[in-house]
């Protein structure tokens, strides 16, 4: 990825010089003789580096780092001083500029103040992108993501809401199941009746049936008056029956007879009341295998499996988490009264790394702990090779490993790989031939190593 520099020096030799230098470190240097040249084509989308000598003639690099300041105040400015301006350099920095260089300098001292600027307004561009996507997602869009998983979950749910189908939604815990199943009532014709939610793994199993199917006064010790069940409650609308999973047996039988005649009898009567309903089930295990079924009736399961989506976990839409970060990053520090702190380097690092075996849930918690500064960031530090070998030889090694992770990481995706690494395709390609490395053996083998640490 190319990185940009705007270069200001009214001295020609010491531009062009100062160019090259930057230049051979990677940098797209545009150069400019003046600073009103380069204020011309400056804004606030500009994702790189200013570099500028004070003592110009015209406007000076201070005039000019108070119109940048005005402009953009996160844009990084180094200053370039002689001696005598050093005292104003350094008020400078206490007014907000990145850095200042005293001359005579070295190259490397240009080039490193040069790295660790651009680095800062990455992330500064990152944050404002983010915050850009979170703000169009939460206003247009559901079920964050743009993920091809997410897109394709989208699409599902919009081609079948109206359908009024029953449907079983399968995901990990704290995946968005219940969103899910809010989406499917309010995109259906069914959105003017009740949307109403029980899950069946937080109620005893001598008040599930009262809850479902409601009771008459005095069908059992304790009900004084009559009680409309949440089934009847959700006719005209949708009823989400979370973990079904852990319904009682007994249960289970009554509302099969609900699924097929669309009917209940209330405890304590024998009138049958017909009730107009949709069934959104969510189940955190697999319906479909006996073994993880247990005592769930497979009848049941088939009355209830007539459109089935399952919801991705988090680690395998890893692109989709910053995206969703920012955004509950952003709700939780409305909600805090904080102002959004900025996602560095590091925090980016945990956001990639983590497993997330909470999913949604888990990442919404993390972002309230960011939002309220008590947020643990865990340090991640480089692999370092202990085997022996030349220096040349432990680095050949080491950008094996990288690039071996970067694919695992990616499930061997070329283009997320690109994204991940920073690097061009014909780049990575002429380094997987010299360490021998076949992409196509990662293609799934996140998913496959992620099972196998279960």
């Amino acid at each position: 990825m190319s990185r940009t520099v705007f270069l200001i020096d009214d001295d020609r030799d010491l531009r062009k010089a100062m160019q090259q230098t930057l230049e051979l470190a990677g940098f797209a240097v545009s150069s400019f003789s003046n600073a009103t040249e380069a204020l011309a084509v400056l804004d606030p989308d500009f994702d790189g580096v200013v570099i500028s000598d004070i003592r110009m003639p015209g406007m000076d690099g201070l005039a000019f780092f108070a119109k940048i300041s005005s402009l953009d105040p996160d844009l990084p400015v180094i200053l370039v001083t002689g001696h005598g301006d050093i005292p104003m350099a350094v008020q400078a920095i206490q007014d907000g500029a990145y850095d200042f260089i005293a001359k005579p300098f070295a190259a490397d001292r240009l080039v490193q103040s040069a790295r660790r600027a651009d680095e800062k307004r990455q992330l500064v561009m990152e944050n404002r992108r983010l915050r850009r996507a979170a703000e169009a997602a939460s206003d247009n869009l559901p079920l964050i993501g743009q993920t091809p998983a997410m897109e394709r979950l989208r699409q599902t749910l919009k081609h079948i809401a109206d359908t009024d189908v029953d449907v079983l939604v399968a995901g990990e815990t704290g995946s968005g199941k219940e969103v899910v199943a809010t989406l499917l009532h309010q995109w259906s014709r069914r959105r003017t009746g009740n949307f109403v939610a029980l899950n069946c793994g937080a109620l005893p199993e001598t008040v599930i049936e009262s809850e479902l199917f409601g009771h008459e006064a005095g069908a059992f010790t304790g009900a004084l008056k009559r009680r409309v069940g949440r089934i009847e409650h959700a006719s005209g609308g949708t009823l989400f029956l979370d973990e079904i999973e852990a319904m009682p047996p007994a249960t289970q039988v009554k509302m099969l007879r609900v699924l097929e005649a669309r009917e209940i009898t209330p405890l304590g009567t024998n009138t049958v009341r017909p009730v107009d309903i949709r069934v959104v089930a969510a189940a955190k295990i697999d319906l479909g295998d006996p073994a993880e079924r247990g005592d769930f009736r497979e009848d049941l399961y088939y009355r209830l499996n007539v459109v089935t989506i399952s919801i991705p976990p988090l680690r395998e839409r890893r692109n989709d988490i910053p995206l969703l970060f920012s955004h509950f990053l952003k709700r939780a520090a409305g909600r805090f009264g904080r102002d959004v702190p900025a996602i560095s380097a590091a925090v980016r690092d945990h956001l990639m790394s983590h497993p997330w075996p909470g999913n949604v849930r888990e990442l919404s918690h993390f972002a309230e702990r960011m939002a309220l500064g008590v947020a643990e960031i865990p340090v991640r530090k480089p692999a370092v090779p202990t085997n022996g070998g030349t220096l040349p030889e432990r680095l050949e090694r080491y950008e094996a490993d990288i690039l071996r992770q970067a694919l695992t990481v990616n499930n061997g995706d070329v283009k997320e790989t690109l994204q991940a690494l920073g690097i061009p395709r014909k780049t990575f390609y002429d380094k997987l031939q010299r360490h021998g490395i076949n992409r196509a053996d990662y293609v799934g083998k996140s998913n496959t190593a992620k099972k196998e640490g279960e």
